[in-house]
């Protein structure tokens, strides 16, 4: 791990004292030269559209169908109050956390911890070069707990890129300590199979419960064998997080065979993704509840027993949905959200062509009681203004905006920007906020936009890939009296019970 405040240029389980020496030795030494980035490590290339698609893409500007070239635009309801743009980490910026006056964001070559006590202006408390795709990032008292889904040379953040067919390449869980915001302290790290592309936390009072989810096996993996048909449990003691291990494999889809028991895919269900592992799991601690979204299913599953989660309902959309991304439950616990994450996030699926139900959110309300509640589909809801063939877009990560006897979210689109909708009734969504900016460019199709856009403490948060920290403020009679609700810690994916 490098603290940076400035610019500048598969092993085993590790114990403490490991980690310390793997520490040393980064604090140390500057990145080496010539390292050559897994695919997972750096953002898809830009890819070549049409002499047609450009053409459109222009007119859209020129016609002010579609923003210009980086140009903010903005629903009245929503106020731009701040931009941080990125500084010393350069990678993809991903996924957020907070915790009282902190934020936590995640990048691809690390994460960086802002003050938000002034949302209108946050500063950095510092920044912390640990590379390895993609940092998905939450936080739980004094850790915080990082995700590497890239095969590495080994666990230390002073890793190069290696193989994942080497046995001796490592990916999984770190953890930090940061109990001093200003230099968090690398404690742990722990190899689970197939990496982790992101993970959950089921907090206890002494120890935090880490749901891993990862995917994509292959044969010529050693640790990354098929089937991977389930999710990695750690479990972390608070006072001793240099004991974390992982403490059970629970098998979400049981079947036959080499394939396991989930979604086949094609080309018996053309367009679907093969379900081999989760993608995101979203857990409500005080229902005991948590819902999965796995590649080519959707699960409801009980968490009553954090080592041994079980399945209560499983459900397909063989239809429109190719990639199932990531789930929110609403306050009552009646309602889950599915996002569908069609073109993996790299592709233009915000326009005519694709249609309102492809690439979007799946609402589905939940009926019955006990181990017999349904997953019962009501209805889709994606973003109302189509964007350029040269912008990615497409559903993903976002959390409730907490109002009483309401369902509101925000959420966000990569470069569709960040969406707030209602969908209190299931069948009838309806976006009643926005912000964007313009494509950026109109060559080629290029990634960018916001990752993550969260609601905490008043104000909406959004860690935009490219441009960096964005702070915005929402002013709406549906909204204001979420602003009365305040967390003192917010994992989006460990969903809060916000009236408690």
């Amino acid at each position: 791990m490098i603290l940076l405040n400035d610019r500048r240029t598969r092993r085993r389980r590790l114990g403490a004292s490991a980690i310390a020496g793997g520490l040393l030795a980064a604090l140390l030494a500057a990145a080496p030269a010539g390292a050559v980035p897994d695919p997972g490590d750096v953002p898809p290339t830009p890819k070549e559209i049409s002499k047609s698609a450009r053409a459109e893409a222009r007119e859209a500007i020129e016609s002010g169908e579609i923003p210009g070239q980086d140009e903010i635009v903005h629903s009245d309801n929503i106020e731009h109050v701040a931009n941080i743009p990125k500084d010393v980490l350069p990678g993809t910026n991903s996924d957020l956390a907070f915790q009282g006056r902190y934020a936590f964001a995640g990048n691809y070559d690390g994460f960086r911890i802002f003050d938000i006590s002034n949302p209108k202006s946050p500063k950095t408390v510092a920044q912390v070069l640990c590379p390895g795709s993609q940092n998905d990032i939450s936080v739980s008292g004094n850790l915080l707990f990082l995700s590497t889904d890239s095969s590495r040379s080994d666990s230390s953040c002073s890793s190069t890129t290696q193989p994942a067919t080497e046995k001796s390449s490592w990916e999984g869980m770190k953890v930090f300590d940061i109990s001093d915001k200003r230099n968090p302290r690398y404690v742990a790290a722990v190899e689970t199979a197939c990496g982790s592309h992101t993970h959950t936390l089921v907090p206890e009072r002494r120890n935090v419960y880490v749901y891993v989810s990862s995917y994509s096996p292959n044969a010529t993996y050693p640790d990354c064998q098929p089937p991977h048909d389930g999710i990695s449990v750690i479990k972390v003691p608070r006072n001793a997080p240099e004991k974390a291990a992982v403490v059970g494999f629970p098998v979400l889809f049981p079947g036959e065979g080499p394939d396991g028991g989930g979604n086949p895919g094609g080309p018996t269900n053309p367009g679907v993704s093969k379900t081999t592992g989760c993608h995101d799991i979203t857990v409500l601690p005080s229902k005991d509840l948590a819902a999965g979204a796995c590649m080519g299913d959707g699960i409801l599953f009980s968490v009553k027993d954090p080592e041994h989660p079980k399945v209560i309902d499983r459900v397909q959309d063989n239809v429109n949905f190719a990639f199932w991304h990531s789930a929110t439950f609403n306050q009552k616990a009646n309602k889950v959200v599915f996002t569908d994450e069609l073109g993996g996030g790299s592709g233009a699926t915000c326009n005519a062509a694709t249609g309102p139900n492809r690439g979007a959110d799946g609402i589905y309300d939940i009926v019955g009681k006990g181990d017999k509640r349904k997953l019962v589909f009501r209805s889709y809801f994606k973003i109302p203004r189509h964007q350029a063939d040269t912008e990615n877009c497409v559903a993903h990560n976002g959390s409730l905006i907490p109002v009483k006897g309401k369902d509101l979210m925000v959420q966000a689109w990569y470069q569709g920007g960040v969406s707030v909708w209602e969908f209190t009734d299931s069948s009838k969504p309806r976006e009643i906020a926005y912000f964007e900016r313009g494509p950026l460019g109109t060559d080629q199709l290029t990634f960018g936009g916001s990752w993550s856009a969260y609601y905490y403490n008043g104000y909406i948060y959004s860690n935009e890939i490219t441009k960096g920290f964005d702070v915005l403020k929402i002013k709406d009679r549906r909204t204001d009296p979420a602003r009365w609700v305040h967390l003192r810690e917010l994992n989006v994916q460990t969903q809060p019970d916000y009236f408690d």
